[in-house]
This record gives structure tokens, C-alpha cells and sequence, in this order.
């Protein structure tokens, strides 16, 4: 069992939760059920899965959690380019977000690499 607070991209994971819980208040109440309901799922759920791997007794267990980290921002990086092109975001929220979402799918993807090795 490993100390999940203490990992980088579980650090970033938080971070990348909290910038976009501040960017779901720009959708319309429409979106309520739709692209904000993903979109929140799918940035807590980088976090979490990594703090649910760290849980786990097998390296080989724990990586497939990162592995849906990983998989989760790349759902969350898909939403944001979404609601882009439908006029929800504009550039600006994509230049702030979207290299972050990046960096986690690197770092965790990165530790996930080492762990297996």
C-alpha cells in the first residue's frame, strides 16, 4: 500500500478537478445531465483511481488503476476539445486546461511504466 497524497500526478489529478469544476459553471443548466455530468466524472475519477491503485497489494492490479486514470483524462481532454467546438469554452479555457489534462496523462502514464518494469 502506497501513500496516494504523495505522488505528483495524484497532486495534479486534485488540481486538474478543481480548474475544471470552476470551468463547468460556464455551461448552460442544459448540460446539466450531459456534458457537465461527464466531464465532472471524468476528472474525478483521475484522482481517484489513482488513490484506489495505491490501495492495491499487486503492482500489476495497481497499474490498471492508472491505467484508467490515464484513460479518464484523455475522456476528459475529448469533452473539453468538445465543448470547444460547440462554442461552450473558448480558447483561453482550453490553453489553461488542456496542458495540464496533458502532463497527468504523461506523469501517470510514466509511473504506471515504472511500476510494471
Amino acid at each position: 500500500m502506497r501513500n496516494f497524497r504523495l505522488l505528483d500526478c495524484w497532486k495534479l489529478g486534485m488540481e486538474i478537478v478543481k480548474q475544471t469544476y470552476k470551468l463547468l459553471e460556464k455551461l448552460p443548466s442544459s448540460e446539466n445531465y450531459g456534458l457537465r455530468s461527464q466531464m465532472s466524472r471524468a476528472a474525478i475519477s483521475m484522482p481517484s483511481n489513482i488513490a484506489e491503485g495505491c490501495g492495491r497489494n499487486g503492482k500489476k492490479d495497481m497499474g490498471r488503476f492508472f491505467e484508467v486514470a490515464v484513460s479518464s483524462a484523455f475522456e476528459l481532454e475529448t469533452q473539453l476539445l468538445a465543448g470547444q467546438s460547440i462554442d461552450y469554452f473558448n480558447q483561453k479555457d482550453i490553453d489553461d486546461l488542456l496542458p495540464e489534462i496533458q502532463s497527468f496523462q504523461k506523469k501517470t502514464n510514466s509511473y504506471r511504466l515504472k511500476l510494471l518494469s
